[in-house]
């Protein structure tokens, strides 16, 4: 039986999109698959879905925001997770560095962009939607980073990012990180571990 198509709907702005782009390589080398990252731009998915980011959501509810606290450090005892920081500039508003990743993958450079620009936003935090601070930090990871920013102002580049974003609703998703085990959709870092059965169950 071949294997299912294995999906990971990201944005930069998630961290727990983040901790999950960490797991995955094990659940990759566990179950002999490659995740597919489709870049998609969640203030669109939140627009589409009519949905608030967890800052929103959460805002003057009592205990809930502490227990997401809870879960999210249990997450990353769990998994040994060493390179994760808050970034104390979120929300950072990811439109760029998203048109990037479409760019980047043009370029044949996506999965490098992806662990450079996860490392700038999550471990070493830095204000990614400010152009020079981005340009920097593009130029420190050895990325092409006028190429990139000539690519983002492309409408090819601009259209293929809102059309991706478009689709990943049409098929359910209303945030990030999402994945997709064939048909099945998964929300959520807490869901890898269903993800994971899903693809071992589909040998």
């Amino acid at each position: 039986m071949a294997r299912p198509r294995v999906e990971f709907l990201f944005d930069f702005g998630s961290p727990n999109a983040y901790l999950s782009h960490l797991v995955i390589p094990e659940i990759e080398k566990r179950q002999g698959v490659k995740f597919e990252y489709l870049p998609v731009l969640l203030g669109g998915v939140y627009k589409l879905t009519n949905n608030r980011s967890p800052a929103e959501s959460l805002a003057g509810i009592k205990n809930k925001p502490q227990y997401q606290q809870i879960e999210t450090e249990r997450f990353i005892r769990q998994h040994g997770i060493k390179s994760f920081r808050s970034n104390p500039f979120f929300p950072v508003n990811t439109l760029m560095i998203m048109r990037g990743a479409v760019a980047a993958k043009k370029l044949g450079l996506f999965e490098r962009y992806v662990d450079e620009v996860y490392r700038h936003m999550w471990s070493e935090p830095k204000k990614l939607d400010d152009p020079a601070i981005l340009r920097a930090a593009l130029l420190e990871s050895n990325l092409p980073a006028d190429r990139l920013f000539e690519l983002v102002q492309t409408a090819e580049v601009k259209d293929e990012l809102l059309a991706e974003t478009q689709r990943a609703v049409e098929r359910g998703t209303f945030g990030s990180p999402t994945f997709f085990v064939g048909d099945e959709i998964y929300f959520g870092k807490d869901r890898l571990r269903d993800v994971e059965e899903a693809i071992a169950g589909s040998r």
